[in-house]
């Protein structure tokens, strides 16, 4: 890990601090490497078995893939993207209450482990589905808890100066360089594996990349501080059987609702988990809401945040239901409209998605000086959304072009597709840390965790309604549906631009 600017060469490179003529030189803490490795191992995972999974689900069986039709892999890519962002709601508890965080990383690594290495066995749809049920509840468990430990090495650190808000902010911007490093890393080894060679291939080179991360942790815990691996609470018996309790019946209702569906409408099985799982989805931030709001002891100002905040998770969900397609309708459009010929050899569709971790990587760092750059004069959140929401709508109007033009039958240039993720991905800066940011300014003191996994509830609850409106792609031209699918994002954050300063108004507590 390189020194922080303005450090000299001498300080101890494996210590938290060194004394060297009488100065105090800091460097980040020990551990922050280990857990960089550990996330981007993990996130090569997640992003190479992703870039291919919606290509494998399409592709016919004489392929190697599952044959599905088009909008049903991409629903299906979308029921993943929810389960996801769902199952991190019990594995973050698992970890607060009864497990601690480093073990619910080791445990997480274990089953996504098993997931992928599932995926890499050419069993059918059974192992497929199986694969993709252990790599969601897997996420669920290390992604919350990773997080929490690198922010518990800064709280570990004992020098008052040490724990300056600034460092803690450069440990976490270079964790999450390893985020993008993986995510850009990763579809062009598995998508090269999966779309040249075998799709199983692709699957068993995301199970080394976890495997890899999964050793690198146990090798390198002994060397993390303690109280990073500690349990922070255990949870009683009764907490435990009502957890119990919430997850069963969460689970019974999906079974009970497919079954239902199954029996009443005749439709698949496969059909009937998609409808469930959206159903379920929605479901759970409506108790959110209304369980906060029925709490006794929340004054004016919270409930008028809580108000304000609905609006935020709405947007934000409407957001990632268009930004989640392109992993699915995105890249199914690539594979069939794009001309791929790079000096007469055709690359790999799933080399696409690699396009937003390296623009992130890019423009990272210029969003970030803008924003401190124009301090007081920057925009406000809701404005912040309404850019975001608004650059989402031009990015889907880029691909309806790319639609439109290859209605011909002819392959487009993929300047479409390259424009259009650049433009994704600058809306996705406006809108994704500011509702991270806004998130914890807005959330009631008793509330703060349970708004943080409202946010991701949003996030889950866009990937489930996108997996309702890629069947729209069934009647519609590429080019109409993207087509509608923009002028909602932009409908979208008209309307928020429109409300922004009763919704500033309802933020500051004020009816």
């Amino acid at each position: 890990m390189s020194t922080p600017a303005g450090e000299g060469e001498d300080s101890v490179t494996t210590g938290d601090t060194a004394q060297k003529d009488g100065r105090t030189r800091n460097r980040h803490p020990r551990g922050l490497l280990i857990l960089w490795n550990v996330e981007m191992w993990e996130r090569f995972s997640f992003y190479g078995m992703r870039a291919i999974l919606v290509l494998f689900l399409a592709a016919p069986e004489d392929q190697g893939g599952l044959g599905l039709a088009p909008h049903i892999a991409a629903a299906i890519f979308g029921i993943y993207g929810a389960l996801v962002n769902l199952l991190a709601l019990p594995g973050g508890w698992l970890a607060d209450r009864l497990w601690g965080s480093y073990r619910a990383v080791l445990w997480g690594g274990v089953v996504i482990t098993a997931g992928h290495c599932t995926l890499a066995v050419p069993a059918g749809s059974g192992a497929t589905y199986l694969g993709l049920l252990l790599v969601a509840a897997g996420t669920g468990m290390l992604k919350p808890s990773i997080s929490t430990m690198v922010g518990r090495l800064y709280d570990h650190e004992q020098d008052a100066a040490e724990r300056d808000a600034s460092r803690r902010d450069a440990g976490f911007s270079l964790f999450y360089m390893g985020i993008s490093v993986g995510a850009f890393a990763a579809p062009l080894i598995t998508g090269y594996l999966g779309e040249r060679i075998d799709w199983h291939a692709g699957f068993g080179a995301a199970a080394v990349g976890m495997l890899i991360g999964l050793l690198v942790c146990l090798r390198g815990g002994r060397r993390l501080p303690a109280v990073t691996r500690e349990r922070v609470r255990t949870a009683k018996p009764a907490e435990l059987r009502r957890m119990l309790s919430l997850c069963t019946a969460a689970v019974a209702f999906v079974v009970l609702l497919c079954l239902g569906l199954v029996a009443l409408w005749g439709m698949s099985f496969t059909k009937g988990i998609i409808q469930a799982v959206t159903a379920l989805t929605v479901l759970i931030p409506v108790i959110y809401f209304v369980t906060m709001f029925r709490t006794a002891g929340l004054d004016q100002v919270d409930r008028s945040r809580l108000r304000a905040y609905i609006w935020i998770f709405l947007a934000a969900s409407m957001f990632w239901m268009i930004a989640e397609q392109g992993g699915s309708l995105v890249s199914l459009f690539a594979r069939d409209h794009v001309d791929r010929d790079l000096f007469g050899w055709e690359f790999p569709t799933s080399w696409f998605q690699s396009l937003g971790p390296f623009y992130s990587i890019l423009l990272a760092g210029a969003f970030a000086a803008l924003w401190i750059r124009m301090g007081t004069r920057q925009p406000s959140t809701a404005a912040k959304f309404a850019i975001g929401l608004g650059g989402l709508g031009v990015a889907t109007l880029i691909m309806a072009g790319a639609g439109m033009a290859a209605a011909g039958g002819e392959r487009v240039s993929p300047m479409w597709l390259l424009v259009a993720f650049l433009v994704q991905i600058m809306a996705e800066m406006c809108l994704s840390p500011t509702g991270l940011s806004v998130t914890t300014r807005l959330a009631p003191p008793r509330f703060a965790n349970q708004l943080m996994s409202l946010w991701f509830l949003s996030v889950a609850m866009g990937s489930a309604l996108s997996s309702q409106v890629v069947q729209l792609g069934t009647v519609w031209s590429p080019g109409t549906y993207f087509a509608v699918l923009g002028c909602a994002a932009l409908a979208c954050a008209g309307a928020v631009a429109v409300s922004r300063k009763h919704l500033s108004r309802l933020m500051r507590g004020v009816n």
